[in-house]
């Protein structure tokens, strides 16, 4: 695997805040066609991510939590967040992949202080550059 992670990643991010509807957070990763949605703050700041597996584990639980639809991204997102910057090299997120046991990074950059999303790595994205290679 060689090069960096810009050449491959998915530039752009699809997002929503803490507040937003678990029902609306599942509309938006349909309308979309991903698997998971990066929560911001109102400055554009990561504060987590939400997979449709963390969807599905909340409706499956719900006995367990609030009603479902009461749930909203802040309460069944991810706040420790994996993320990678897109210069670093296409081998070196793989391995974070490999280790963390996650399908996806989160591409930030820092912007006055604060790291904002820019793009997503997915393990799909690093198989289509080796396919390439």
């Amino acid at each position: 695997m060689t090069g960096r992670v810009s050449d491959v990643m998915h530039h752009g991010v699809i997002t929503c805040d803490e507040k937003t509807p678990l029902h609306e957070v599942a509309r938006r990763m349909t309308d979309n066609d991903i698997s998971a949605l990066v929560v911001v703050d109102q400055q554009g700041a990561l504060v987590g991510i939400i997979s449709r597996t963390d969807l599905v584990k909340a409706r499956v639980y719900e006995q367990y939590w609030r009603a479902w639809r009461n749930l909203t991204a802040g309460h069944i997102m991810t706040r420790d967040v994996v993320t990678v910057r897109a210069s670093e090299s296409i081998e070196t997120a793989g391995r974070l992949l490999m280790e963390r046991h996650i399908h996806r990074l989160v591409v930030v950059e820092e912007r006055e202080g604060r790291l904002c999303p820019v793009g997503i790595l997915s393990i799909s994205d690093i198989v289509r550059n080796l396919a390439q290679s």
